[in-house]
């Protein structure tokens, strides 16, 4: 089994220190990590790459690259590999619990008090001055990882026609692995001209789109084992944003198996995104409106399972990935490619969030204390948040 030698040679003493800050970072970033994967990530570099010097910044970024290339949600799966680089696999499994349990515990009240009253908690007030400051966070994010990912004229040239594409609408999973694949033929010319007809071609399964399900009647409820499996093949399979997500959803549980209607689906989707922590924590409502808080319970496991599953495959590799001119030049290429799509994310997020005035200022005076002064970002989410709540008070 691969291992982590840095860690596993610490003291015991040591080791369970660096347990402990794995369980208190990624508790508090589950908690306050609005905004969805983009400003996880964000907030995620500034934790353990700017504040405590965990990995370099470039294995940061080799690493989000990696978790690109994989189903899942992909902050969740950083978190993951996050806790194996600073504390082993009892870190693995500590930061991903970490991340997720707060957001399955807000997510379960979110849920109980809708089964109870039939509607939602009013918490939009509050997202209005969250959203400006989490916009401002992955700007700054964007700013220190293009440092690492734009190398040249090369991967410059990169990220700036991801970005086009995901303007058009180009799938994100094909853009990174075109992009991968480009920096890799430009990079390797000559060997590719030595050796024209045995480059490999990797990771074509990835192209692959899972079977449109078939509907049918299907039953009025669902067993645990159910419940579980089903967004077990869900997590296992899943690639792209939240709207790719919904699409899963109401094929399998309203159209198929009609146990939640469509209006439930949207309350849902509205919960995972206006809570903080990983979007698939949608998954948990969902569970609990068909079978009571076990049903949350399997539901949020079957999920993010395979999350776990699929690092544990990729973990021993990683580390031979950038010693490799073929692998290592895709990775350069995914790499910008994942901040050309993140870039993207910062602008509609700005559409959606810069609305007037107020939110404007906000963004401006939370980019000002980020990028000049290097505020604590969980503290200028939760003053944004208070902010918004009181000036739409006002209104």
């Amino acid at each position: 089994m691969y291992r982590n030698p840095d860690y596993d040679a610490l003291p015991k003493a040591e080791r369970r220190g660096r347990l402990r800050e794995i369980a208190l970072v990624f508790m508090r970033l589950g908690a306050l990590a609005f905004g969805g994967p983009a400003a996880h990530i964000a907030m995620m570099e500034e934790a353990v790459v700017q504040r405590r010097a965990w990995l370099p910044r470039q294995k940061f970024m080799d690493l989000l690259g990696a978790t690109n290339l994989i189903p899942g949600p992909n902050s969740t799966e950083m978190a993951i590999l996050l806790g194996f680089e600073r504390g082993g696999y009892a870190g693995l499994f500590l930061a991903g619990a970490a991340f997720i349990l707060p957001a399955v515990f807000i997510v379960s009240i979110f849920a109980f008090l809708y089964v109870r009253f039939g509607a939602l908690p009013q918490v939009a007030g509050a997202l209005v001055g969250v959203k400006p400051v989490i916009m401002a966070v992955v700007l700054q994010a964007l700013l220190r990882l293009g440092k690492s990912a734009v190398k040249g004229a090369l991967t410059a040239a990169v990220g700036v026609a991801v970005i086009a594409l995901t303007f058009l609408g180009v799938e994100e999973i094909l853009l990174l692995l075109c992009a991968g694949a480009i920096t890799t033929a430009v990079m390797n010319w000559p060997r590719i001209r030595n050796r024209l007809f045995s480059l490999p071609l990797p990771m074509l399964a990835l192209l692959v789109q899972p079977p449109a399900p078939a509907r049918d009647a299907g039953p009025v409820s669902m067993a645990l084992s159910s419940i579980f499996l089903t967004f077990f093949k869900i997590g296992a399979v899943l690639y792209g944003s939240g709207y790719v997500l919904l699409a899963y959803l109401d094929a399998k549980f309203v159209a198929r198996f009609g146990v939640i209607t469509t209006q439930q689906l949207m309350d849902a989707v509205a919960v995972g995104q206006v809570t903080p922590g990983p979007v698939f924590t949608t998954a948990t409502f969902i569970g609990y409106l068909i079978h009571g808080l076990p049903g949350g319970l399997a539901a949020t496991a079957g999920i993010f399972l395979p999350s776990f599953l699929l690092v544990l495959l990729i973990n021993p590799i990683i580390p031979r990935l950038r010693k490799s001119p073929w692998v290592g030049a895709a990775l350069d290429g995914v790499n910008v490619a994942s901040l050309g799509i993140m870039a993207v994310v910062t602008v509609r997020l700005g559409v959606a969030s810069l609305i007037d005035p107020f939110t404007v200022a906000l963004f401006v005076v939370a980019a000002v204390l980020l990028l000049r002064y290097k505020v604590n970002s969980a503290w200028l989410i939760l003053g944004g948040g208070l902010l918004g709540y009181a000036y739409t008070a006002l209104m």
